[in-house]
């Protein structure tokens, strides 16, 4: 299967949304089937996870938010707590700070991140209790991810096109040496993912993220 990346601008294909039941069908079963699997398969890494969480300085072991998800539609989703309790607090005198472009906060050495924090995001492992999310039906193993409320208030109406699907745990630009993107390419890869959105491409993209966990490749977001 070719990889390659396009540097064109991109819309995403109505057809690539609507219809494709087949497709739809076997994604929402391989969904559900495997975040079933591999929370009870990962519960004892769940288990000491939150251990080394709270042992760190007593909060809580996890943090949810409010995330945009398909068709602007509002859900929580879960995190393994990765940051100091105040950090939405903090958050506000570090922005000018940020070092993307567009409605996006990025920033690496972030003073938020625990030390147990740290280790986790390096192997994507605070993002593993949205495997729940995923369960129940409001996010996707692959797709792009959910936007905070406040980033969509500035999207334009080419960017909201990463909203016409549901979103997912990772995607094209998490799995591939691009996580460093900045908002623009990020929208991009998320429109070019929609467009060529099918089974084995996103079985391509899951086997490269578990490659990310093993291997760190840099990610870091908000």
């Amino acid at each position: 299967m070719d990889m390659g990346y396009s540097s064109s601008p991109a819309y995403v294909k109505q057809s690539k949304v609507k219809g494709r039941p087949l497709y739809h069908g076997i994604k929402r079963l391989f969904d559900f089937l495997a975040s079933l699997v591999a929370l009870i398969l990962l519960s004892p890494l769940f288990l000491w996870l939150a251990i080394k969480i709270h042992g760190e300085d007593g909060g809580p072991v996890f943090y949810s938010q409010i995330r945009i998800g398909k068709d602007e539609k509002p859900f929580r989703i879960y995190k393994f707590r990765s940051m100091v309790v105040n950090a939405e607090k903090l958050k506000k005198e570090l922005l000018d700070q940020n070092e993307v472009e567009g409605a996006m906060f990025k920033m690496h050495d972030d003073p938020r991140i625990t030390k147990v924090g740290k280790f986790i995001r390096a192997h994507s492992l605070d993002e593993l209790p949205q495997l729940w999310n995923v369960l129940i039906g409001n996010m996707s193993l692959v797709g792009p991810r959910p936007p905070l409320p406040n980033e969509v208030d500035q999207y334009t109406d080419y960017d909201k096109q990463r909203l016409l699907v549901k979103p997912g745990c990772s995607g094209l630009w998490q799995a591939t040496s691009r996580n460093a993107a900045d908002f623009a390419e990020m929208v991009q890869l998320d429109i070019e993912y929609i467009n060529r959105s099918s089974v084995f491409f996103d079985l391509w993209i899951i086997f490269k993220t578990i490659g990310v966990i093993f291997h760190p490749n840099g990610m870091y977001e908000e």
